[in-house]
């Protein structure tokens, strides 16, 4: 049974700005310890896969956030979600804390879809409650 649905449209040209204006803070703040480390390599190696992947992240977390009908209050929080991808390189939800004992309390799984342009990064989760809680 469908729980929330959530999209998010996310400029690329204001991530960019936010780096540009707070630097590594910003992403410190949106990002989790593994997001960090795979943002770095990526901005390092080549900046402009670095502020897609940031800005696919942050999308992906608002409409996680939008669909699990919390938006960006506890538990909910930029650093306990977590979007990584399977050897395959779907990308999945990671929740870790208070946002992880929330969401398993409740019976729920996610479904993420992300992707990016030029100026664009777009992003789309279904959250599901189990059938059996």
């Amino acid at each position: 049974m469908i729980y929330g649905i959530g999209t998010d449209i996310c400029d690329i040209r204001r991530i960019r700005a936010s780096l540009e204006r707070h630097g590594d803070r910003f992403a410190e703040r949106v990002l989790s310890e593994r997001e960090l480390v795979t943002w770095r390599a990526r901005n390092a190696r080549w900046p402009d896969r670095g502020v897609r992947y940031l800005a696919t992240r942050f999308s992906a977390k608002e409409a996680f956030s939008k669909a699990v009908g919390l938006g960006m209050r506890m538990p909910m929080t930029w650093r306990l979600c977590e979007i990584a991808n399977l050897a395959s390189g779907a990308p999945v939800v990671l929740l870790h804390g208070g946002l992880k004992t929330w969401f398993e309390a409740q019976g729920l799984q996610a479904q993420i879809t992300l992707s990016d342009e030029t100026d664009y990064a777009v992003s789309f989760c279904v959250v599901e409650r189990s059938p059996t809680a």
